[in-house]
């Protein structure tokens, strides 16, 4: 399921809908009394409750390709780009990607140790101080020759933007990678 194109407000409703291909549309998103995220689809009646959010590849275009996914993660609709929801949706998604995805960026490397072919990192990243494993180069996407997400055994992934605005010291602790 892929919308093919940025929605447009319905002449008649002001409704933006992503339309295209065979996906499901989504008309709005909201919160509901609880919290979770609550999904409004064209041509079904009740909204889907407790949905998800996930970001999918490529990894490099943060706000593109979000999938919207019921609570037992069966996709709902994929958002070629968010512009594909009404700005009140739009901002929700938003929120939730932000607040649910861990993805700190590094700062710098304190320290780097390998240890039974396990890596332990401890990085300062914009969310703080946090030490986290990966255990192989399969754990590591180089996106460019400066850029790379480290993806650690829980899942959670760690930007590095920029090889080149790191101390000496960082830079070379994970140079191997690039």
């Amino acid at each position: 399921m892929c919308a093919s194109k940025a929605a447009q407000p319905n002449q008649q409703t002001g409704q933006y809908r992503a339309d295209g291909d065979g996906a499901k549309i989504i008309k709005k998103v909201v919160r509901n009394r609880a919290g979770q995220l609550e999904v409004h689809l064209d041509g079904q009646d009740a909204p889907v409750a407790d949905a998800r959010v996930a970001r999918c590849f490529p990894w490099s275009l943060g706000d593109s390709y979000v999938s919207i996914r019921d609570k037992d993660g069966k996709e709902l609709a994929l958002l070629k780009t968010l512009d594909e929801l009404d700005p009140s949706s739009r901002t929700i998604v938003q929120q939730e990607l932000r607040d649910k995805i861990f993805n700190p960026k590094i700062r710098s490397i304190r320290s780097y140790k390998n240890e039974f072919e396990v890596i332990s990192i401890t990085a300062e990243t914009d969310r703080g101080e946090v030490t986290f494993q990966i255990r192989s180069r399969d754990d590591v996407r180089v996106l460019s020759d400066k850029r790379a997400l480290f993806r650690d055994a829980d899942g959670n992934t760690y930007e590095l933007t920029d090889l080149n605005q790191l101390d000496p010291t960082s830079r070379r602790r994970i140079r191997n990678y690039f």
